[in-house]
């Protein structure tokens, strides 16, 4: 089971996808684009090239558990995204991926001009491997 992961920003957006089997996140890159909308068209189009059988979108949630003005902006992405590719996106926390995702860069010896080029498809790279864990996790229980 192929599954999507996006990390949206404001300037580029991390996307990964899994293997085959559903089991680790394998190929990440970014797609560098202000427009929401022609975000979303982009988006749409390898979903539709790709075939994820699930897409799971980063939610920007707060370290003490709320929501800010962040996590609204990826709600209504999702929204859009729904709208526009036919099919339901789902929302996961996404708390701490991008410091993960730097630290991940700079233990690499990336330098800082080209870690902030790649931390976003680390980012959901990240995203991806936790929801497939979490996955994985639920099927033993």
């Amino acid at each position: 089971m192929k599954i999507m992961a996006i990390d949206l920003g404001d300037v580029r957006t991390g996307i990964a996808f899994s293997d085959i089997t559903g089991l680790i996140a394998g190929r990440s890159f970014t797609v560098t684009e202000r427009n929401r909308q022609k975000l979303a068209e982009k988006i749409c189009a390898l979903i539709r090239e790709e075939q994820p059988e699930q897409v799971v979108l980063g939610l920007p949630v707060n370290m003490d558990g709320t929501e800010g003005e962040r996590a609204a902006l990826s709600r209504e992405f999702a929204l859009t995204l729904e709208q526009g590719c036919g099919m339901k996106i789902l929302l996961r926390d996404e708390r701490g991926s991008s410091i993960s995702a730097n630290r991940i860069l700079s233990d690499a010896g990336k330098k800082r001009e080209k870690q902030r080029a790649r931390v976003d498809a680390v980012a959901a790279s990240i995203i991806l491997q936790n929801y497939l864990d979490e996955l994985r996790l639920k099927k033993r229980i």
